[in-house]
């Protein structure tokens, strides 16, 4: 048998008046279990909560994971190209076109990586309907702002090799080859 009780006192006072008001009718019942409705309700949203925090925890991974693997990229190709910017650079161009140059390499291959992904995330709406709650399957903010966080995760991934690629010596790249 459950009793719920609304006060505006302080729950532990109104748990013991209550025992002892039931003691009082009958000292043979035990009564356990005392707790909020905010507390049960807390409890039974714990699987909820945990799968979202884990989801949570996942998708830092992976935005970590595409950075560090967009960084790795892009440090590859500018690396193999250190030939052609020291030609570039031999002929007059200037640190802020490398940057340039390297910043919109990246900034292209991300921009498909993107496109990929929300005609991926678009396609699979259906599977993932059941998952979603007060949310629509369409929802304009999470596909502005998904892409706009990875953007810029991708463009500070693609800085630090522009920025190493922008001061190629040229007489140095050019007599390794």
């Amino acid at each position: 048998m459950f009793l719920v009780a609304r006060a505006t006192s302080h729950e532990a006072a109104l748990g013991t008046a209550i025992v002892s008001e039931i003691h009082t009718v009958d000292r043979s019942v035990v009564v356990y279990g005392i707790r909020t409705v905010q507390d049960r309700l807390h409890d039974s949203m714990a699987r909820q909560r945990f799968s979202s925090t884990m989801l949570g925890a996942f998708a830092a991974f992976a935005l970590l994971l595409a950075a560090v693997g967009l960084y790795g990229v892009l440090s590859f190709l500018a690396t193999q190209s250190t030939r052609d910017i020291g030609i570039l650079v031999a002929l007059g161009a200037r640190r802020k076109n490398i940057l340039t140059l390297v910043v919109r390499q990246g900034m292209q291959l991300t921009l498909i990586g993107i496109f990929a992904g929300l005609l991926g995330a678009v396609a699979l709406t259906r599977v993932i309907a059941s998952l979603l709650f007060d949310v629509t399957t369409t929802d304009a903010a999470t596909f502005l702002a998904v892409p706009a966080l990875l953007a810029v995760v991708a463009f500070a991934a693609t800085v630090v090799p522009a920025w190493r690629a922008s001061k190629v010596d040229p007489m140095v790249a050019l007599r390794d080859e």
